[in-house]
């Protein structure tokens, strides 16, 4: 067991858990994730194994026939994915983000009809708010639904959409403004809709198509798609939570969740860098010694370790804190921050260790410094996490005057 990331204060199932999952990573990712990820490849192999293992249905409850762990445990199973393959947590991110929103504000038909398939890994989720125009303003969303009857009709455009092709149910952020007057803020007229789906590209059921995959820099494999809505209809039964007007506050609840996930990835991916740099340190020789005892170096490494605990440390907390109950958007935005920026950094010391040779396709970092960037701007970007970190910060810290 590496001597970074350990976490205090785990049960003796969570530990059998990692070390499962640990192990599948070595055995099963780290050996292939490089081909794959320069042909693009979806890694099903993988994904069956995830599903044999039983982490779709990780953090769903027992009653639905997942393992009912909490976030701490998943994300600390993330954390071991990222650390093989960045995509591979991806895949399974916005469907434990679905799978969240569903048991904390679906309504009993649609927890009993959906959870069951999710934590079977029958059902894959993935969740959509951004489209082409807004970047990070969600209020700026245009998509909208209109009642007709039993049913809604939506119409409009979706971005980035992770899972868009392999997923079969979407839950997509619309404005909704049946039963909320003009001048009603924006935040208070979306609403969330549970969209099934076939799998696949082109028209997948009437009024819906996923165009196809984005092609990226990195975070390969996964895809990552757009989603088009023209006269799509939905039942009413598949509003979330059964009332319109509540979308954002349950996308916000979910992102939450999200960028605890997105913290961990960054630990994961830091973490595989820091091995990767700290290996190669010691087998490279210049002027008569490993550059591992070169004091530059030892530096660099120093540097690195630190990084990596301190953001594992944070995550771990942003974790703990929402499965207490308490609200976490403070402490998930700081370690959303801090371990995306610092495993930037990391990344990049790994690539400079490296030399010449972290430029060459042959070499595992050189995929790893393509991902990194990704972990920037996903769940918002590092702009807006301090946004929220001020506004709490100033919340906490109100002036007595």
């Amino acid at each position: 067991m590496a001597r970074l990331a350990q976490t205090a204060g785990l049960t003796d199932v969570q530990q059998e858990i990692l070390k499962t999952v640990r192990e599948f990573v070595d055995k099963e990712i780290i050996p292939v994730a490089t081909e794959l990820e320069h042909r693009d490849e979806y890694p099903q192999q993988i994904v069956d194994g995830l599903k044999e293992l039983g982490l779709f249905g990780l953090m769903i409850p027992e009653e639905y026939g997942g393992l009912g762990e909490s976030l701490l445990t998943y994300a600390l199973c993330v954390e071991e994915i990222a650390r093989g393959w960045m995509s591979v947590s991806g895949i399974i991110n916005t469907h434990f983000i679905v799978a969240y929103m569903l048991k904390q504000h679906g309504t009993q038909e649609q927890k009993d009809y959906f959870l069951p398939r999710m934590a079977a890994g029958e059902t894959r989720g993935a969740f959509s708010m951004s489209e082409p125009g807004l970047g990070s303003d969600v209020s700026a969303i245009t998509s909208k639904a209109v009642r007709d009857g039993d049913e809604y009709v939506l119409n409009g455009q979706k971005m980035w959409l992770t899972n868009g092709g392999t997923s079969t149910l979407v839950a997509v952020l619309v404005r909704s403004d049946e039963g909320h007057p003009e001048g009603t803020a924006p935040h208070k007229s979306m609403t969330t809709f549970l969209v099934e789906k076939e799998p696949g590209f082109g028209e997948v059921r009437p009024g819906l198509t996923i165009p196809g995959k984005i092609d990226k820099m990195g975070y390969k494999g996964v895809d990552t798609t757009e989603l088009i809505m023209d006269g799509l209809r939905i039942p009413a039964n598949r509003v979330l939570g059964g009332t319109t007007g509540r979308g954002f506050y349950q996308m916000m609840d979910g992102v939450e969740v999200g960028r605890v996930n997105v913290a961990a990835r960054g630990c994961g991916v830091a973490q595989r860098a820091f091995e990767l740099g700290v290996s190669y340190a010691q087998q490279r020789h210049t002027f008569g010694k490993a550059i591992a005892e070169h004091q530059a170096i030892q530096f660099k490494l120093a540097e690195m370790a630190t990084k990596v605990e301190a953001a594992h440390a944070m995550m771990v907390n942003a974790a703990r804190k929402k499965d207490s109950g308490e609200r976490n958007d403070l402490e998930a935005g700081m370690a959303k921050y801090l371990a995306s920026e610092y495993c930037k950094e990391v990344v990049e010391d790994a690539f400079r260790i490296h030399g010449g040779y972290g430029f060459s396709k042959e070499y595992e970092i050189e995929r790893l410094y393509r991902e990194a960037p990704m972990l920037l701007i996903g769940e918002g970007t590092a702009e807006i996490q301090k946004m929220i970190i001020g506004r709490r910060l100033l919340e906490e810290y109100r002036f007595q005057g």
